[in-house]
């Protein structure tokens, strides 16, 4: 599997699919998860209340796929990462989990490409750097059948020179 890195608009992606850093409502939010959702339109958003009714939200590090709307992308993973709490409720072990479920979600749906953006690191106040090395040694840890590429994509300049020094390293 090939790793790549980016610095962009992931919602720009042709990709089969696109994980979104979401919330437990599933219903939109601030950053990454609002420019998909605006980006995507309202077919993603009938998709995460159809998930909603049936099973109440996403937890912390669980993940649910949806279509992708309008985005050039098949699909849309979504996942909750954890709030940082100085590491009092074991965010790292549920930030990994957000990835590893990412991950059987891509397999089961068979797609090839998938762009991940930086879990938890913005209004979740995660260490941009722990949440980087758990992101990229998860991925690369990963031994599936369908998933082809990853590209990580950082959509600030601190993030994407993160990645990058343990990419290089």
């Amino acid at each position: 599997m090939k790793i790549k890195l980016l610095k962009g608009d992931i919602t720009k992606l042709v990709v089969d699919g696109i994980v979104n850093a979401a919330n437990t409502s599933l219903l939109g939010g601030g950053g990454v998860d609002g420019a998909i959702h605006r980006a995507g339109g309202k077919l993603i958003l009938e998709d995460c209340v159809a998930i909603r009714n049936r099973q109440g939200g996403c937890k912390v590090g669980e993940a649910v796929i949806t279509t992708a709307g309008n985005l050039s992308a098949k699909k849309v993973i979504h996942t909750v990462g954890p709030r940082w709490n100085n590491n009092q409720s074991n965010e790292p072990q549920k930030l990994e989990s957000c990835y590893l479920n990412v991950l059987k979600l891509a397999e089961e749906n068979q797609l090839s490409s998938l762009a991940i953006p930086n879990i938890s690191t913005g209004i979740y106040r995660f260490p941009k750097g722990k949440a980087a090395q758990i992101a990229i040694k998860t991925i690369q840890a990963h031994k599936g059948n369908s998933l082809q590429e990853v590209i990580f994509v950082c959509y600030d300049e601190e993030n994407y020179q993160l990645y990058q020094n343990i990419l290089d390293a």
